[in-house]
């Protein structure tokens, strides 16, 4: 925003208040109430304004306070958004960025933590983006809102507290590019937003067992890098998906769908698949923390992998 002024930001609460999770917090300041907007409590409104804000030559940012209320937006994004591009002859293009934030982990209850990332990916038109790391999230935003299509940026509410080292000038991350986070030569775990932190330590568990774990990050579901996805499966021979969304329809099954047409013959046993309980979420914490995954379940989906395959 320092160095483009067509860039700015809007959505519920976000100018005085900083956001529901104070990521805008002092960015009134700097910018003024013209670059950070408050707007009315109207997901539908808030997107269409965006998408007409990106038609005419802006780079807007709109904030969704939490995912769940994307359901409200849904005409904007699925018929507006990712259509116009296409049915212009590439004459209109819509440079919008929807970021966004959900998840379990703090008794959110069942309207205010859901993951809904795989609905998106199914629409052709829309980018889909769901980062995990401080450094990949400041690289993909910056992709994203500089992409010409509208992109979907996912944050999980629980690593907004993670910290970590980026450079003093922005380093973008191309959409499309998977992340290695550690290899591995005996499983591969495909892992999206709080479940890769979940991965890396079950894979931490597993080297107790002798199990060498390579976990990997799409970074990008739509579109999805699915050479180095192929690659790692090719090498270790057996698969794990993991995400936090539930198992039924959740993007882990296009994962599994990607792995056994391109290395089908390289499978040494059938693919595991993690993700939550089929059940609104419940508010109670232990309830709560009973339906969604943890590193525990992903390293009981490791160890069937490789008992499966003798």
């Amino acid at each position: 925003m320092r160095g483009d002024d067509r860039i700015f930001v809007m959505g519920e609460d976000i100018a005085e208040m900083g956001g529901s999770m104070g990521v805008t917090q002092g960015m009134l300041d700097e910018f003024g109430p013209a670059r950070v907007r408050n707007t009315p409590i109207s997901e539908i409104a808030i997107v269409g304004a965006g998408i007409g804000a990106a038609i005419q030559g802006m780079l807007p940012v709109v904030e969704i306070m939490y995912e769940d209320f994307l359901t409200i937006s849904m005409e904007q994004l699925v018929n507006q958004a990712a259509k116009h591009r296409t049915m212009s002859g590439g004459q209109v293009q819509v440079p919008l960025t929807i970021r966004t934030q959900g998840g379990a982990g703090w008794s959110p209850g069942a309207q205010h933590a859901q993951q809904l990332e795989a609905w998106f990916v199914h629409v052709p038109g829309l980018k889909v983006v769901f980062a995990s790391t401080p450094e990949d999230v400041r690289g993909l935003l910056w992709s994203s809102i500089y992409d010409p299509n509208p992109v979907i940026f996912f944050e999980h509410r629980t690593l907004y507290p993670i910290r970590g080292d980026v450079p003093d000038e922005i380093q973008p991350i191309p959409l499309g590019r998977a992340r290695v986070h550690r290899e591995g030569t005996d499983v591969t775990v495909i892992a999206t937003g709080r479940l890769v932190h979940e991965s890396l330590k079950a894979a931490e568990q597993a080297d107790h067992d002798g199990i060498s774990v390579e976990v990997v990050d799409p970074r990008t579901l739509s579109p999805l890098d699915t050479e180095t996805i192929v690659e790692s499966v090719r090498k270790t021979t057996r698969c794990v998906t993991a995400h936090e969304a539930v198992v039924q329809g959740g993007f882990g099954a296009e994962l599994a769908a990607v792995v056994q047409h391109d290395a089908f013959d390289y499978l040494d046993a059938p693919i595991e698949r993690v993700g939550a309980r089929f059940a609104p979420l419940p508010f109670a914490p232990v309830m709560e923390d009973y339906c969604v995954p943890h590193a525990a379940d992903v390293l009981d989906a490791i160890r069937r992998t490789v008992a499966r395959s003798g």
